[in-house]
């Protein structure tokens, strides 16, 4: 047996130094506020996910992946760097940017030859240096200029992108009052962020209907072209739903048929969106490239709380939501794909990150990590491999300013908030609801001096941003 396991990881490593020789394609899909349980693979009783639930059965299944952060432009900013966002200044939404002293992963793939496209939401910085110009508030409404950081000025050579939000169908319009608190005569008139291609550049042809499937008529024309040019490609396709505002199109919404009104349109953008992920598998297979294509997925953050309009998504029995760092705020569904290297199912039990992203893609392609900086992720090749079933290096993770944080273990949680201190057995209570702080003592004292080590650390480096940018 011990031979047997021996004989798979050394075919394993044997097959990933081929891949890197052959350059895999990279993509990477990202919801937006999608809840741990808002998948049919994680046990929803109600939602239709089928083709999560295959990459589900055929790949890799992360069963403790987490966001970086418990909100949008952080972990979207940990995608793009392997770093904490807090060193760079991305704190909140709409606030911070990809600093031009960053490196991101769209410049080192460029170096490697690649072609590179993000489409959908991106979040990480304005698209126009106008004020008014989109539907902006926080630091972006107050400053558009010093946050002007658009894809294509970040190595990302073709781009389809919106600033922020926008409704999960017909996602130039405004849906009408939804909110409770919107004018219904609103309802068609233009909602206020727009697709860009790039600068001064937007686009209003074929955005009707299903907003996952307008991004993915986008994402699909650069990876056939990357294709044709046998050039290896980076996709990054960040889809807005199920983020408010939640519209579901009549086809979707006819599925869920006996279930209540807000239920319907929320369950009808994620199977809307599931769709289109088996659209773009398929594409993947018609192409010839699947097999040495790293396919991600991963949501940005828990749901949002069920009293926001048409949110009825779910972190099933995990504490929190969106906005909280409990389990619910930031663990979220993951999967990867990559039959070339990855041929039967596995579940990898370990936690892992968004952050982890950047050196994982960069371990497949023999690229060492620059040295000039800190990282916070890892190489997770030595997981999917199986010549580790562990993680090596803890998570840390900083919430509201960094007055609340969590250093992250294997088997232990420690979250400090304030005064309060809460140690978990993570593997024993995914609920959160034993505090073990004061029966473990020695645990609870050793995660709180590395907890402290590493928070200075990351705050330094975001006192270093702030003060070189103080009108931030």
């Amino acid at each position: 047996m011990m031979r047997n396991s021996l004989t798979t990881v050394l075919f394993l490593i044997a097959t990933l130094s081929m891949a890197r020789a052959e350059e895999p394609n990279i993509i990477l899909c990202m919801t937006d506020d999608q809840g741990w349980g808002d998948t049919g693979y994680n046990g929803h009783p109600v939602l239709k996910t089928p083709n999560l639930d295959q990459m589900s059965r055929e790949g890799i299944t992360f069963t403790r992946f987490y966001s970086a952060a418990a909100m949008c432009s952080p972990t979207r900013a940990s995608c793009y760097t392997g770093r904490n966002p807090y060193r760079m200044g991305v704190t909140f939404a709409m606030e911070g940017m990809l600093e031009e002293r960053e490196i991101p992963i769209t410049t080192v793939l460029k170096q490697k030859g690649y072609t590179t496209g993000h489409f959908g939401k991106w979040h990480l910085g304005t698209l126009s240096k106008k004020e008014g110009d989109q539907a902006r508030w926080g630091a972006f409404a107050k400053n558009p200029v010093r946050y002007y950081c658009p894809p294509w000025e970040r190595d990302v050579d073709v781009s389809f992108v919106t600033e922020s939000k926008v409704p999960t169908w017909d996602p130039l319009l405004h849906p009408g009052n939804i909110k409770g608190k919107d004018k219904e005569e609103d309802k068609g008139k233009l909602f206020g962020n727009d697709y860009f291609t790039g600068p001064e550049q937007t686009v209003t042809e074929n955005t009707s209907g299903d907003d996952s499937r307008v991004i993915m008529d986008r994402a699909l024309p650069f990876i056939k072209q990357a294709v044709a040019k046998e050039t290896p490609f980076l996709a990054v396709i960040w889809f807005h739903t199920p983020h408010s505002p939640v519209v579901g199109g009549e086809k979707y919404r006819q599925m869920y048929a006996e279930h209540l009104e807000n239920e319907q349109h929320y369950y009808a953008c994620i199977t809307a969106m599931d769709e289109q992920v088996g659209r773009l598998r398929a594409e993947l297979e018609n192409l010839g490239v699947a097999e040495n294509t790293m396919l991600w997925f991963c949501s940005d953050n828990g749901p949002a709380r069920q009293n926001s309009p048409r949110h009825v998504g779910t972190a099933k029995h995990l504490s929190g939501y969106k906005l909280s760092i409990n389990e619910g705020g930031i663990r979220v569904p993951g999967l990867m794909v990559w039959p070339g290297i990855v041929k039967q199912p596995k579940m990898i039990d370990a936690p892992c990150v968004t952050s982890d992203y950047f050196p994982t893609i960069l371990d497949a392609l023999g690229v060492p990590l620059p040295t000039d900086r800190n990282y916070d992720g890892i190489s997770l090749l030595p997981l999917i491999c199986g010549e580790r079933t562990s993680r090596n290096k803890a998570i840390g993770f900083l919430n509201r300013k960094g007055s609340e944080v969590v250093w992250m273990e294997e088997q232990y949680k420690l979250i400090s908030k304030g005064k309060q201190i809460f140690l978990y057995d993570i593997l024993n209570d995914e609920s959160e609801k034993n505090n073990l702080a004061d029966q473990l003592p020695e645990v609870t004292r050793r995660m709180q001096q590395e907890l402290a080590v590493w928070k200075d650390e990351v705050m330094e480096e975001l006192k270093i941003v702030t003060e070189a940018n103080p009108n931030r």
